[in-house]
């Protein structure tokens, strides 16, 4: 049976909702009782037991300006009196135009058209609809393949699923799905010429490539160096394949640029965003293409239109938030903010790299990595760390931090040193 301890002596709301509710990534027979949260500020949870804990991971780092941020809830607020939804079929209003015109500006090249959906695996889904009807447009009808990457995530949805590592937690359906082609990243000549390789005996049958960029995210915080996107850029180019980078975990700061492909100074032919658009406070996604994409929808043939249209697609509330967002970035304070973090993690977490059973610490931007040999007991992890006043989410076998990008040196310290003293602790448990 589930957990009961804690449920009866929560609130009442708490104790008579939990046996209705379905939660993610977890076996509900055997998972522990979630913690029941009262409220958030800054980068503290409050919980409803009274409770606070440091938030190491900002909502699975969307909250990139803190939880409850002044600035985008004023936003909403302002926006919630105007107009909180309209559909976006036949109609348009001023937030989501607003957005995508500052988007197009901020991204790299030509990268100035843009499809707003309500989740990060679906913006995913749509790139892959995208590069597929482009390459129907242009009247190939059979490239309908994708070339991804060992250790990747792109979402839990069916198709997004297809091009994750299938070795990753999605390995349940790796005997169900139309699995695209697997392959290393390209980190050196060997691995490029691999994958030139397998990219010219397939070539008839390839849409795209994809790819997230610098860190592969929920596969591990797996790092590259930014020589690995030129090289896809190069392949990408010779085999007149779509390259799309999947900057859903990376976009909006987090490894120290704007966007990830900045680092390379390359331009994709789609990119996706989400999580941190709207600052962690309201689902928005998108999903932008860049001219030659879209041109090759724009014709008289209805049938060459883009046929997809979420109901809540470019709601205004989620806009109004993500412009507020923008407007936090304007300034280069938070980018700043970011190279701080990162000097902080690298300090706080290198004694990690001493302790057993640790085999890598790794920081990039406001990204640190703690990887061991194995964790046996990840429920047992992650109540150590709520023990000790800290919200951390170790994934397989890899304890991250993912701060909101305002944290302050006194509490990345705090978190660092919590991970150094569990690590330290389950190793004598």
């Amino acid at each position: 049976m589930q957990e009961k301890a804690s449920v009866s002596s929560g609130p009442r709301w708490y104790a008579t909702g939990l046996d209705h509710i379905w939660l993610p990534y977890s076996q509900m027979k055997t998972a522990p009782a979630p913690l029941p949260v009262a409220r958030t500020e800054g980068t503290r949870i409050h919980l409803t037991d009274g409770r606070e804990l440091v938030d190491g991971i900002a909502s699975w780092w969307t909250a990139c300006h803190g939880y409850n941020h002044l600035h985008i809830r004023d936003a909403v607020q302002r926006q919630l009196e105007v107009m909180p939804h309209v559909m976006f079929g036949g109609l348009v209003h001023e937030q989501p135009l607003t957005l995508a015109r500052r988007l197009s500006e901020m991204l790299p090249g030509d990268l100035d058209r843009v499809f707003f959906t309500d989740s990060g695996s679906v913006s995913v889904e749509v790139a892959m609809k995208m590069a597929i009807q482009y390459r129907l447009n242009l009247g190939d009808k059979k490239r309908d393949t994708f070339v991804c990457f060992r250790g990747g995530y792109h979402g839990d949805t069916l198709g997004t699923m297809a091009v994750s590592d299938e070795t990753g937690m999605h390995k349940a359906f790796a005997g169900v799905l139309h699995r695209h082609l697997m392959a290393d990243l390209p980190k050196d000549d060997e691995s490029e010429a691999a994958l030139s390789a397998l990219l010219e005996r397939n070539a008839a049958r390839l849409a795209g490539i994809i790819v997230e960029p610098l860190v592969q995210g929920a596969g591990g915080m797996r790092f590259h160096d930014p020589s690995v996107l030129t090289r896809l850029r190069r392949v990408a180019d010779r085999f007149d394949l779509l390259l799309i980078l999947d900057e859903i975990f990376t976009g909006f700061g987090r490894t120290g640029t704007m966007f990830a492909c900045e680092a390379a100074g390359i331009v994709p032919d789609i990119v996706t965003l989400s999580k941190a658009l709207t600052g962690g406070t309201l689902p928005l996604a998108a999903t932008v293409a860049r001219r030659k994409v879209f041109d090759a929808f724009w014709s008289d043939d209805p049938m060459a239109a883009l046929m997809h249209g979420p109901t809540y697609m470019a709601n205004a509330l989620a806009c109004a938030a993500a412009n507020a967002s923008l407007d936090l970035f304007e300034d280069g304070e938070r980018l700043r903010q970011v190279a701080r973090i990162e000097q902080w993690l690298t300090a706080g977490l290198a004694p990690c790299g001493d302790l057993p059973g640790v085999t890598d610490v790794r920081i990039r931007g406001a990204i640190g990595v703690v990887e061991l040999v194995r964790i046996d007991d990840l429920g047992a992890l992650r109540r150590a760390f709520v023990e000790r006043g800290a919200f951390i989410r170790p994934i397989g076998n890899v304890i991250y931090l993912t701060p909101a990008l305002t944290i302050g040196e006194e509490d990345v310290a705090f978190l660092t040193r919590v991970i150094g003293e569990v690590v330290r602790d389950a190793r004598h448990a």
